[in-house]
């Protein structure tokens, strides 16, 4: 069986989105690209700076509260229920939770052929692509660098400090056609 999901976990400002869309580009097949910037820009705009909702601190740190985990847990069931109808999905993700986001991950995609990819960035380019983006809090992207990898467990891991995201993406799609053909 082919992959059908392909979820890229790091921190902000990693390089995960350009992964994405070098991947729609070399794989042989159409692949949608979700991410969690998505999920947040779907939200009312009230919930991207509310208790329930999510809330990004000056210092970069980010709280998520149960109406954001709510819509969270369906998204991510609505994902699942994308891959499972034959879209194949690239996710473009950031687990505050490390290895407790990962398994709310595993348990929806129960049943599908997934590739983890740990997508790695040192925290001081992390950090200087993120004062060179301008819509990021400060800090976000040294906060999380090493946050969300904690107790997650991959199948490959690629690192952007010093590597591009097309090369980046060839890498994974390569693991992705070695899988299909072997």
């Amino acid at each position: 069986m082919a992959t059908q999901v392909i979820v890229l976990n790091g921190g902000s400002s990693s390089g995960k989105s350009g992964i994405a869309r070098c991947l729609q580009a070399v794989l042989p097949d159409p692949w949608l690209a979700l991410g969690t910037d998505v999920l947040v820009e779907a939200m009312p705009a009230a919930m991207r700076s509310s208790e329930g909702g999510i809330e990004l601190a000056p210092d970069g740190e980010v709280t998520v509260g149960p109406e954001f985990r709510s819509l969270e847990a369906a998204w991510i069931d609505g994902v699942a229920a994308m891959a499972r109808s034959g879209a194949r999905i690239v996710v473009d993700e950031v687990f505050l939770g490390g290895s407790e986001s990962q398994r709310r991950w595993r348990q929806a995609l129960d049943g599908l052929r997934v590739l983890w990819v740990g997508v790695r960035c040192e925290a001081a380019v992390a950090a200087g692509r993120e004062t060179a983006r301008g819509d990021r809090v400060p800090g976000m992207a040294a906060r999380q660098a090493e946050l969300v990898h904690r107790g997650v467990h991959y199948d490959l891991e690629v690192d952007t400090t010093r590597t591009e995201s097309l090369e980046c993406a060839r890498i994974i799609a390569a693991r992705i056609i070695a899988a299909r053909v072997g």
